[in-house]
């Protein structure tokens, strides 16, 4: 079966991405970290092997995506939910396993990816620690409805997205939780991490 990978992130204009983080931050900072970020995160899914397509799916276009050499499309318009069915259902064209990751988690580790792209499920997700998800990864065909009535952005979108999901009749697996950067406290989480590795790197 084909693999797909999807990256959903936000165009890196000042003002629209990483909000939660003014302040600290300036809104032009805020794009800065949020393109790191999505960075970052396409460097992991692109030490994937046997996949595909990557693929990144942005909210407006811009120029800011060319240098990673990726194919980039746009989301329809709509809820998260609506977004994620419109990627999943288009990647499934041809039969494929699709996954669909975000670029808040800078942390993750690429076997947690790698665990869920390996499930067994009819969709596996990736939680996060406040109660969202940073992947979700549909084996069987996407269902309408899979997304009904979710609360997104909020402490309920994991378990919303788990009831829709069964409620379709699909088989729901959890990957491992990590941690993504929502807030001024989990920036300087992030950043502890950096200084934690420079160290490392330096010994």
């Amino acid at each position: 079966m084909a693999t797909v990978i999807i990256l959903f992130a936000k165009a890196p204009v000042a003002g629209r991405v990483k909000t939660r983080l003014c302040p600290p931050l300036t809104p032009q900072e805020a794009a800065d970290i949020h393109l790191q970020f999505t960075t970052l995160m396409m460097k992991k899914l692109s030490s994937f092997e046997a996949v595909a397509s990557i693929e990144l799916h942005t909210d407006v276009d811009c120029d800011a995506w060319r240098a990673m050499g990726v194919t980039t499309r746009l989301q329809c318009e709509g809820n998260l939910g609506d977004r994620m069915f419109f990627a999943l259902a288009g990647s499934q064209a041809t039969g494929s396993l699709s996954m669909i990751a975000g670029s808040d988690a800078p942390a993750l580790p690429v076997s947690y990816l790698r665990e869920i792209l390996d499930s067994p499920a009819d969709v596996t997700l990736g939680p996060t620690e406040d109660g969202g998800y940073y992947a979700i990864a549909c084996r069987a065909p996407v269902q309408a409805g899979m997304f009904d009535g979710v609360r997104w952005s909020t402490e309920h979108t994991l378990a919303d997205t788990v009831r829709a999901a069964e409620a379709c009749g699909l088989r729901v697996a959890f990957g491992r939780t990590c941690w993504d950067v929502d807030s001024a406290a989990d920036l300087e989480r992030w950043r502890a991490v950096q200084d934690e590795d420079r160290k490392t790197s330096q010994a």
